[in-house]
């Protein structure tokens, strides 16, 4: 310390007292110019007929719009909320609770199951399809031609947009028979108010002005949650407000929201047709809209779009300088900047779509999936990286439906003869699963609870921690305990069917004993006994008894199988997800052999129909080589040239439905920081998951270990 000179010294004391730690390979926090970072990556788009949305929003809140800046031309693009659910009237005289589950035996036993009720098929399909998210509206521009006739995409020039990542603000430019039209939109951080600022001369000529329709709500699995075709099943009330405010009042069936409308200068608004209203401005080049859009009846003053922008250009920068940055400019591999393109864009949709209420689907705020459910076992995927990039004010708040839903968890288990909680597949906010096959036999979501609280005391190790995750650790663990039967032939606990695994490709009335499954139990039930410990209270011997009696990992010819005696395992079962892969990277080695774990990854890596797989894989694919020791497969797998695994121009992941699909961008999330900031275990390595030969220079900041 004396022979340090006196700024490094101050430097030293400065970090020590100030409670912050620093590795050896992590940067002072704030040594990253996060604004450099994040806009050079900003949304240059020229494209008119992009697949995918441009979005503003808040995590509770989405509006998605095309190359004009709102949603003009393509009737696809959606207003969702996390508030916006819908559910039609069940069959007549009908009731969820005449739905009867089915029995199936269950390792000796009769277990009821949410299989699909042949006895009541249209009480079966409008349990899976109620609860549903829904399009709040669609906000778009009219335009006229000279000749009077209505304008169409193509008949616009010179398209572009720009997405300012920064402060979250979209400029669209365009022009129309010469005269040109500019856009600028914005959305409001921490209400569900969108606002635009329309500036062309077409205003003054009467040919631009802005309409609003509301649509139904679509009841397909996949969607974009919008049916414009049935008028008479929902209500639209128009209230005027002043002269330059207006109200909607909405009803579809039992759900009912407002929409308030308002904009500068003189104006009118009139019904076009059923539920779709014209705005036209009068006068000036330009105009400025805002609606604000709420479950609850809308009081007080809407704000204006200056006052938007203003909190929008406040809440961005303070989103970017939270948590953790990963820079990779001064990389001499030529990929740096798709990756770190891919990261930066990953932050963004992930915080739109997937930083809500609840947990969010899998295609997020854009579009409907499975009616608008989210996944339990989508969780770790979209959600676990927040706790890595130390942005918990994002990941608390969709981890409450753990506590809300345990109660009936609880009674799902206790209903099917287990102990503990049995959380579902396929939910909305009432917490019940939708019948069907995969929802009802599933179950690798089980331990993703133990998982967060993990993650949760790792970040804060306190007794706060502890009580706030008591129950629901416990009646985690029990479900596993419980779960697993002991067979006296082998005198070992297997996870027996039916059981449909995690690739959800096996023979689910047969196959047992799945990879995935069984590292993930083990890692379960000894994770909630080293929290239990960290209680002060005693270990629970069956959590003991199952861990260490649980069936091996199932292996062959010096290979991990993806299950028991699974034929034809690397010609015919080699599609869908590796989840075995996931023993040795999105999990710790617990009853894995590093060696033959090594040679299976090999395996994968050169016979896998990666485009018969899910953007997800690749993530997890990329923590299992970074722990092997393969840092060079670690990046090959995130930049993997499959389409599964193709971000687009917005950074969002198609290669088939559903679309967009944010498991991949929180998986390639999560992956990044651990492969940046290390895990447990991972000997002190400068950034452990990327090539040690200087190709990869890695600057970050922020970024939790991995466990």
């Amino acid at each position: 310390m004396r022979n340090l000179p006196c700024f490094y010294c101050l430097l030293f004391l400065t970090l020590i007292f100030s409670g912050t730690r620093l590795t050896a390979q992590e940067l002072k926090p704030g040594t990253i110019n996060r604004k450099a970072l994040v806009q050079r990556h900003n949304l240059k788009l020229t494209d008119s007929k992009l697949r995918g949305p441009s979005q503003v929003g808040n995590g509770e809140f989405a509006y998605g719009f095309d190359i004009t800046g709102m949603q003009t031309f393509n009737d696809q693009f959606t207003t969702l909320s996390q508030w916006g659910w819908h559910s039609t009237p069940p069959p007549k005289g009908q009731t969820a609770a005449d739905f009867k589950k089915s029995i199936m035996m269950t390792n000796g036993r009769p277990v009821l199951y949410d299989m699909p009720d042949t006895a009541h098929k249209e009480l079966t399909d409008w349990l899976v399809a109620n609860t549903h998210k829904f399009n709040l509206a669609r906000i778009g521009l009219w335009l006229k031609k000279a000749d009077g006739s209505d304008a169409k995409l193509t008949d616009l020039q010179n398209p572009e947009q720009t997405l300012d990542l920064w402060t979250a603000k979209a400029e669209s430019n365009f022009t129309l028979e010469g005269q040109p039209v500019k856009v600028t939109t914005v959305a409001d951080p921490k209400r569900d108010i969108v606002g635009f600022k329309i500036e062309s001369p077409l205003i003054s000529s009467g040919r631009l002005g802005v309409f609003i329709e509301f649509p139904y709500a679509n009841l397909n699995n996949f969607s974009n949650a919008s049916d414009y075709k049935k008028p008479d099943l929902h209500q639209t009330t128009l209230i005027q407000k002043g002269l330059n405010k207006v109200v909607f009042d909405r009803k579809l069936d039992s759900t009912t929201y407002q929409v308030a409308a308002q904009w500068t200068g003189n104006g009118r608004v009139e019904v076009e047709k059923a539920h779709r209203y014209k705005f036209s401005p009068i006068g000036g080049n330009s105009v400025e809209y805002v609606f604000y859009l709420s479950p609850k009846k809308i009081t007080g003053l809407t704000p204006s779009v200056a006052q938007v922008t203003t909190n929008s250009n406040l809440y961005w920068p303070s989103f970017w300088k939270s948590g953790g940055a990963i820079d990779l400019s001064e990389s001499k591999d030529p990929r740096w900047k798709e990756l770190e393109r891919r990261i930066v864009l990953s932050e963004y949709n992930m915080k739109i779509n997937a930083s809500g209420k609840y947990p969010p689907q899998e295609t997020g705020l854009v579009n409907n999936s499975w009616h608008g459910r989210f996944h339990y076992e989508m969780m770790w995927w979209h959600l676990a990286q927040y706790a890595l990039w130390d942005r918990w004010d994002l990941l608390n708040p969709p981890l409450k439906v753990y506590q809300d839903n345990l109660e009936s968890a609880k009674g799902r288990a206790k209903l099917e003869g287990y102990l503990g909680a049995r959380f579902p597949k396929c939910t909305g906010p009432d917490g019940r699963e939708a019948p069907g096959r995969h929802h009802s036999t599933l179950v690798w979501q089980q331990p993703h609870s133990i998982f967060f609280a993990n993650l949760d005391y790792r970040a804060h190790p306190t007794p706060a921690t502890l009580k706030k995750w008591a129950a629901v650790i416990d009646n985690s663990a029990d479900f596993l305990a419980s779960y697993a039967y002991f067979d006296p032939s082998r005198k070992q606990y297997i996870l027996g069917s039916p059981l449909t695994f995690a690739p959800e490709n096996n023979n689910w009335e047969k196959d047992i004993n799945p990879a995935f499954e069984l590292g993930y139990w083990r890692y379960g039930l000894k994770t909630a006994q080293q929290l239990r410990k960290k209680m002060g209270l005693p270990e629970k011997p069956l959590w003991n008894k199952v861990h260490d009696n649980l069936t091996p990992i199932p292996q062959r010819n010096g290979l991990y199988d993806q299950w028991e005696n699974a034929q034809d395992m690397w010609t015919k079962y080699n599609y869908e997800h590796p989840t075995f892969m996931a023993l040795y990277g999105m999990l710790p080695a617990d009853g894995i052999d590093i060696p033959t774990m090594d040679n299976t990854f090999k395996k994968v890596v050169s016979v896998w129909q990666w485009e018969r797989g899910w953007g997800w894989d690749f993530p997890m694919m990329a923590m299992t080589a970074a722990r092997l020791g393969h840092p060079d497969e670690a990046v090959n797998m995130l930049l993997h040239p499959a389409k599964k695994n193709g971000f687009d121009e917005h950074g969002m992941v198609g290669g088939g439905n559903p679309y967009p699909y944010f498991p991949t961008n929180g998986g390639l999330l999560y992956a990044v920081a651990m492969m940046a900031a290390g895990w447990d275990g991972d000997k002190g390595l400068k950034q452990p998951g990327f090539p040690h030969d200087k190709t990869w220079v890695v600057k970050w900041e922020g970024l939790k270990k991995a466990p």
